[in-house]
């Protein structure tokens, strides 16, 4: 991605995206292990992925008149790097909607979050940096993720700067999304960097 960050988010503002909850320092150790097991389906390696899509139909859209978002895909990456002892988190999503052309996309990092009015459900809080907003991300099943959203700033693909961003904003239609696990080439489209393309491509 060419933009320019000039502030990092802090895994409070992180937290603070999914209400009532608390970040890292709270989740029990096995707990994240076993979500992090169902969001990559099996253990984590040095660097591992999961791809999730939906491409919504003339007949979804026409129940949900006002949901702006026609297509969604979001790539979850876990790493591993071998001089650390932590396991970094990051997401990438990308967005389509349906009367406005182009392709949308955002980036951030990723904490485990336990979400206390949920029973201790565990789940992912993401962040944008610079008061980007974020997302939510839960597993509804082994085959399908939850996203939700309140506010996450994106930028249209073909002009990755600040100026050409803008806040995809929940509506009444497009504040929880699901998203299918699909194979990891679905989401190749969201990685800039032609090493890790090419390291997606060969999963």
């Amino acid at each position: 991605m060419k933009r320019i960050f000039l502030c990092t988010l802090t895994l409070a503002a992180m937290a603070s995206l999914a209400g009532p909850s608390h970040a890292q320092d709270g989740v029990v150790k096995a707990k994240a292990a076993a979500f992090d097991n169902r969001v990559f389906a099996g253990p984590l390696g040095q660097k591992t992925y999961a791809c999730f899509v939906r491409r919504y139909d003339a007949n979804h859209l026409a129940q949900h008149p006002k949901q702006k978002v026609s297509a969604m895909k979001l790539l979850v990456t876990a790493e591993n790097p071998p001089e650390e002892k932590i396991t970094n988190y990051s997401f990438r999503i990308g967005v389509k909607y349906r009367h406005r052309p182009g392709n949308f996309d955002s980036s951030g990092y990723c904490n485990h979050v336990v979400t206390e009015d949920k029973g201790n459900e565990i789940h992912f809080g993401c962040g944008v940096d610079c008061d980007g907003g974020g997302i939510d991300i839960a597993m509804k099943d082994d085959k399908s993720a939850i996203i939700q959203l309140e506010r996450i700033r994106i930028w249209d693909r073909n002009k990755p700067d600040d100026d050409s961003s803008n806040d995809l904003v929940a509506g009444a239609d497009d504040k929880i999304f699901r998203v299918d696990r699909a194979d990891l080439r679905e989401c190749a489209e969201l990685v800039t960097d032609r090493k890790e393309l090419a390291a997606l491509r060969h999963k």
